[in-house]
This record gives C-alpha cells, structure tokens and sequence, in this order.
C-alpha cells in the first residue's frame, strides 16, 4: 500500500484509490466480521438446531478462514499487488468456505458479505463476477432463512432474495468497472504529467545550457566587434596621421626654405594633436574628432580641404539633396570611409585630381569618392604595402550600419568608391 498525496488518500494494492477507513476494512475487516458471525452462530446454535457434527465443523472453518486470510492476504499486503495465483486461491476458497459454513448456520453471512467489496483486489474483472454470483447466493440463502429451501414458499423467497443481490452484484460489478476506468485515466495522467515534468527539466537544462552559450558568445562577438573598432580606428585615423606625420617631417628634412620647413613642422604638430585626440576617442568608443563641433557637411568639406593641401591633389565636395542631421553612427562611418578613401588615393592612386560628392535622398545618403589615378584590380589580394586592406575595413564599417560599399576600378581607368547606407535613423 502506497500513501498518495493528502493524509487520508492512500493507493490501495494493485493502485486502486482509496481512503484509510476503506483499506482498514478491506485487510482487517473480514477478522471482524468472522468474529461477529461467530458470537451470532455461537448464540443461535440451539434455536437452529445445529447437529454437533456442524458445531464441530464451524469450530474448524472459523480457524481456517482466519488463517486463510492471514497467509494469502493480510500479511502480502503491503506487496502491492495481490492479483495473482495465491490470491485467486484465496477468494474462490473463501467465497466456497463462506457458503459451507452459512449453509451451517445463516448468522455467518455476515462473514460472508466481505465478497462484495473486496473480489477486485485478488482476481480481474471476469473472476470477479463468479465471486459476486457465489456471493449472492449466500446471502440469499442466509436471507431466506437458511439453505437448503424448506418449502415452496422459502424457494420463492430464496430465488426473490437471489435476483434482489444479483441485481446489486451488477450495480456493484459496474461500480468496480467505473473505479477502475477512473483509477487507470487517473495513473494515466499522473504518468503523462510526470513524463511532461521529465521533458520539462529536460528542456530547462537545455535551455540554461543555451543560455550560456549565448552569453559566451555574446561575450567573445563584443570582445570580437571592440577589437575590430579598435583596429579599424587605429587604422583610419592613428596610423594615417603617423604617415602624415612622417611625411612632413622628411619634407622638412628635404627642402632648404626656412619658411616652407616651418609650414611642415606646423602641420605635422597639427597632424600630431589630431592623432592624439583621435587615440582619446577610440578607446572611449566616441565620436570622431570632426564631428565633435559640427556637422557631417562641414567635416567632410574640412577633411577635403586639409587632405588636397597635405597631398597637392585637386579635392572637391560636393553635396547634393537637403541636409540634415543623421544617427552619429552613420555620419560618423560616412566620415572615416571618406577618409580612408582619400588616404588610399593619396598613398597608391597617382591620381590628379579627386571629386567627393554626398547625396542626401529620402531613404539613403550616398557617398562617392572618385579619383582619375592609375586604379587597380579590386578582386586581387592586398599587397605587402598595405593596398586592399583598406577596403576591407570600410566594408566592415560599412555592414556596421546595414550600407552597401561598392568598389569599381580597372588599371589605367581611375577608381570609384559609393556608398549607400539608410538615413531612416534620425539623430538623436
């Protein structure tokens, strides 16, 4: 017997639904009711007229059925499961016996009536009506005042007595019927439910395992996208104004014009705080210096200016459609690509002159960068000195703020740089 949920729900032997009073009776119930059968017998024995012959015989059943109880099903109780070959044994012996010893003496029906209530725990449902149909012949016996019939008229209340417990063996047969629907629907769902409860923590583990994935991917892509910035900034910014910078110091170191030194030294002192201010705000993930104090017009206008100066190179902006301020990211990405792309130019094109045009559209901001130098081939691999891996960088900026970099150059025929990224974003 196995306790279920509640302190008064137990699950009786094979996982029949039940309560404590019920299983009481049900194991111990039958002592009682022999003990009660007896002491009615023992006080009717000479109003019946019971032969010593019987007297004898009921003085040797009682003991048995006791014992017969006690080793088949009392002390298996607590197996779980009383279904089997000793418990068939026990209840078809018992529901003979129960009618041998009422046949002795009608007062022992009272030990008998135990064979309505607890046939489904030994034998399945087909054993069970016999045992019912035993039954309720002893008790229609006993209940027409002893067996064998004396008379027609007992015989008729026999047979009356007989259909009256056959009718309540049916009603009881289908009530067992109906319990043991509602006990298997109900171990039923009680194992969907702990097999829904087994998916369940199954698919939390997999969900906190997921979940820590995503947070060590989350982790290395961030650590991945920083040291990109770092590395594409470094590269726009940092590294071009050391060239600058080198450039003009070596051109100080080639002319013989105090006044055209001077101007070198200038610019490369202005080159020099640039690349600072540029290194402050690379690490701190901000804003390029340009954008600080302006607008993306006025800053690429000043990159222009200050790059055409630096290399001799014919420069112009020209802008195109109503500006207006634009999510940081993307003016800031607009800027470095422009920039990267003058320095390109500057570094391998040859080129005479270049023209820079900015398109503001109704859903898209366009920037063109085209040069009349010697171009390239734009599917080789990036050469030794750095030719290409440029182009790569500012098609990582570019896929940053979801725009497209199209790149189109052959040698001898100049080079074109576009760029088209949504301004859907407004600032702010």
């Amino acid at each position: 017997m196995r306790v279920s949920n509640g302190p008064a729900l137990l699950e009786l032997p094979n996982g029949r639904p039940g309560n404590v009073q019920l299983a009481w009776f049900l194991r111990r119930g039958p002592y009682v009711l022999l003990v009660l059968g007896s002491i009615a017998a023992a006080l009717s024995v000479d109003s019946i007229g019971t032969s010593e012959a019987g007297v004898i015989a009921m003085a040797v059943l009682v003991p048995t059925l006791a014992a017969l109880h006690w080793i088949c099903a009392d002390r298996r109780w607590v197996e779980g499961n009383l279904q089997d070959g000793l418990g068939r044994f026990y209840v078809v012996t018992r529901t003979v016996v129960a009618f041998v010893i009422t046949w002795l003496n009608p007062f022992f029906s009272i030990f008998a009536l135990i064979g309505y209530f607890d046939n489904q725990l030994y034998v399945p449902r087909r054993w069970g009506i016999a045992i019912l149909l035993g039954t309720a012949v002893t008790m229609a016996g006993a209940q027409s005042g002893g067996l064998p019939p004396d008379g027609a008229l007992q015989l008729v209340l026999f047979l009356g007595l007989l259909a009256l417990n056959g009718v309540l063996t049916v009603v009881m047969t289908n009530a067992d019927a109906h319990e043991a629907e509602i006990a298997e629907e109900r171990n039923t769902t009680i194992a969907m439910l702990e097999e829904a409860n087994v998916r369940l923590e199954q698919a939390l583990a997999e969900n906190a395992g997921l979940q820590a994935q995503l947070v060590q991917q989350a982790r290395e892509s961030g650590v991945h996208d920083e040291r990109e910035r770092l590395a594409l900034e470094i590269h726009d910014t940092i590294a071009q104004n050391l060239t600058g910078i080198v450039t003009q110091l070596q051109a100080v170191t080639d002319t013989t014009d105090d006044a055209a030194g001077r101007d070198h030294v200038k610019r490369a002192a202005d080159l020099a705080r640039e690349a600072l201010g540029e290194a402050r705000r690379s690490v701190q993930g901000l804003l390029p210096l340009r954008l600080d104090s302006t607008d993306l017009v006025d800053a690429l206008a000043h990159l222009t200016r200050d790059w055409s100066a630096a290399t001799g190179i014919a420069g112009d902006l020209v802008v195109t459609g109503e500006a207006e301020p634009l999510h940081q990211d993307i003016e800031a990405t607009v800027l470095r690509i422009a920039q990267e792309a003058l320095t390109n130019v500057g570094k391998h094109a040859q080129a005479r002159r270049v023209g820079v045009t900015l398109s503001y559209t109704d859903d898209e901001l366009v920037l063109d960068v085209r040069d009349d130098g010697l171009g390239f081939d734009p599917g080789a691999a990036p050469t030794p000195d750095g030719h290409g891996v440029g182009l790569h960088g500012m098609e990582q900026r570019a896929a940053r703020v979801a725009g497209a970099l199209v790149v189109e150059s052959e040698p001898g025929a100049g080079t074109a740089i576009s760029l088209r990224v949504p301004s859907v974003v407004p600032h702010g």
